[in-house]
């Protein structure tokens, strides 16, 4: 089930762990929030807030995200400057306050943080974003839904253990629905 406060402070968060702003986009943004989510999908068999994504053509693309940095501009807990970078339109976020973390367990944070370490440092935006052009996002149409349980597509043999444990968990999302 999504949370729209906790999507929101996952942003913030994950902008107030990039010191440099020249190193976060909008494309890494985004693909931090996709790679949290589906690390914490798998690792802890439940998302961190919940956020539907979808096909867009740098890879998969959280619908909540242009609302909730609007929102957090106008709260003043981002400044959100358009720049370019070797010509191209990029979009950088700098966050003015210390972001609310209470409702986020220990191995949410650590997930995040690792994920946003990686892609930070280690990835360009294209480089990233090629990552992510896997064969699930080649299925999809742009703007078509790309839910986290597509990531067993991917994963290898599915084994009854996984049956069992997707079986489970459609039992408890339709439950909470």
């Amino acid at each position: 089930m999504y949370d729209g406060q906790k999507f929101k402070n996952l942003v913030h968060y994950v902008c107030s762990k990039c010191d440099d702003p020249r190193e976060l986009g909008a494309t890494k943004l985004n693909k931090i929030l996709w790679y949290s989510e589906l690390e914490a999908f798998l690792a802890l068999k439940k998302p961190i807030t919940g956020a539907r994504f979808v096909k867009q053509e740098f890879g998969p693309v959280p619908v909540a995200i242009v609302p909730v940095l609007e929102e957090l501009r106008q709260e003043g807990a981002l400044a959100i400057r358009d720049t370019t970078y070797f010509g191209k339109p990029k979009r950088e976020f700098i966050s003015l306050r210390d972001p609310e973390i209470d409702e986020f367990s220990a191995q949410e944070i650590s997930i995040v943080d690792r994920v946003t370490q990686v892609i930070c440092t280690q990835h360009t935006a294209s480089s990233i974003s090629e990552h992510t052009h896997n064969d699930i996002w080649k299925m999809a149409e742009i703007g078509e839904d790309i839910p986290l349980y597509t990531v067993f597509a991917v994963k290898g043999e599915i084994t009854e253990q996984d049956i069992a444990w997707a079986d489970s968990t459609i039992r408890e999302l339709k439950d909470a629905v």
